[in-house]
């Protein structure tokens, strides 16, 4: 029976790496999107959590997107300049993020934080 649980156990591991792994199937260099927030005395902390959870909603309605992390800063070099938080939005293409910029939900979430930001910084790279 230990055995049989075993099995199940390691390949129901396995089918949840596969499917977190599904969007990253590109094949050469990535188009990576950086995005860093410093969020604005507006924003309370539960104002935060709700911008972070409608960021990391973003890849469940744009198909573009390959692969998304984010955090917040916890670098102690003191060289953040006040932001606080990193989004890291992968893409396979140029066409991708052309797709992604206005696409609705995008456009859904750059309203929705508007407000709440004392800054933002982009940054787009081709991973080498």
């Amino acid at each position: 029976m230990k055995c049989y649980l075993g099995l199940f156990l390691c390949l129901m591991m396995t089918a949840v790496m596969v499917s977190c792994n599904d969007k990253q199937d590109v094949d050469g260099p990535l188009l990576r999107h950086v995005v860093l927030f410093n969020f604005n005395e507006t924003a309370d902390a539960a104002k935060v959590k709700e911008l972070e959870s409608a960021f990391a909603a973003l890849p469940s309605k744009i198909s573009e997107i390959k692969d998304f992390e984010w955090g917040v800063n916890n670098s102690p070099e003191g060289l953040d300049k006040g932001l606080s938080h990193c989004f890291l939005v992968t893409f396979g293409s140029e066409e991708d993020r052309k797709a992604y910029l206005p696409h609705p939900s995008h456009q859904e979430f750059v309203t929705l934080i508007g407000p709440y930001v004392e800054d933002v910084v982009v940054v787009d790279y081709w991973t080498n």
